[in-house]
């Protein structure tokens, strides 16, 4: 019995390691997309700056326009 609460235990917290990383991962991804959305003047005037600008919102999964396109509406 002792096994298998032992065995359960480490999977809860495997589990809990993936939904914490996922969770930074999604924090990470909204912060990167309020800098690029707020400095994309600034890739404008550099020489390549456009299509820097569109592969960091691909990596961070930004809609170069508008809000994320992951973030879900709020229901209050």
């Amino acid at each position: 019995m002792f096994l298998i609460l032992a065995l359960r235990a480490w999977i809860e917290m495997k589990n809990y390691k993936i939904m914490w990383g996922e969770l930074r991962w999604r924090k990470t991804r909204e912060v990167a997309g309020t800098i690029l959305r707020a400095e994309k003047d600034l890739f404008a005037g550099v020489e390549g700056g456009q299509d820097l600008y569109k592969l960091l919102c691909e990596l961070f999964q930004v809609a170069e326009t508008g809000r994320n396109q992951n973030t879900r509406a709020r229901i209050d």
